[in-house]
């Protein structure tokens, strides 16, 4: 049963650059990848940010009128795939859409899935994975969503469905 509260770094209400539209976006707090120039570090640290219980953010998302979606950025969000999966399935039921990003690839996480169910559930309950390490090296600021070319954007339900990785 998970613990009903995650750890934030930070909540943005409006956002065009997280996914497609405008987007309410969730920064969880705790990252273990620490990537070179990574564009959030203060979201690396497990123990700092602010606590919040899933009632709360999914009271918050109710209160959103004008959004396509709601994004999990990091910090690492399958670090807390428990209490985002809620959130995912609340999300769902507003008729929202749901963007996941992750240092991890999806591979990564399909083997991480296989000793937590958690892992697995959000992976499921997210309609776009942006997987991958940030690497400044392959920084392109011109593609969407992400911050360097190794990054995929993976549409989930089709992916599950086919067995293939399709991309966005």
């Amino acid at each position: 049963m998970p613990k009903q509260a995650l750890r934030l770094s930070g909540l943005t209400h409006e956002s065009l650059v997280d996914g497609p539209g405008l987007r309410y976006v969730i920064f969880t707090q705790g990252c273990p990848h620490r990537c070179p120039n990574c564009h959030n570090p203060t979201s690396w640290d497990m123990d700092t940010g602010k606590e919040f219980t899933v009632k709360e953010i999914i009271r918050m998302l109710k209160k959103q009128k004008k959004i396509q979606g709601v994004t999990f950025s990091g910090g690492e969000p399958f670090l807390q795939a428990a209490e985002l999966s809620q959130i995912a399935l609340a999300a769902h039921q507003l008729g929202l859409d749901v963007v996941t990003y992750s240092g991890f690839t999806y591979e990564e996480l399909i083997e991480q899935g296989k000793n937590d169910i958690n892992i697995t559930a959000l992976l499921s309950a997210s309609d776009l994975l942006i997987d991958g390490k940030y690497i400044d090296a392959k920084r392109d600021s011109s593609l969407p969503f992400r911050g360097s070319s190794n990054q995929r954007i993976i549409k989930i339900p089709e992916t599950q469905k086919t067995g293939k990785i399709v991309v966005y």
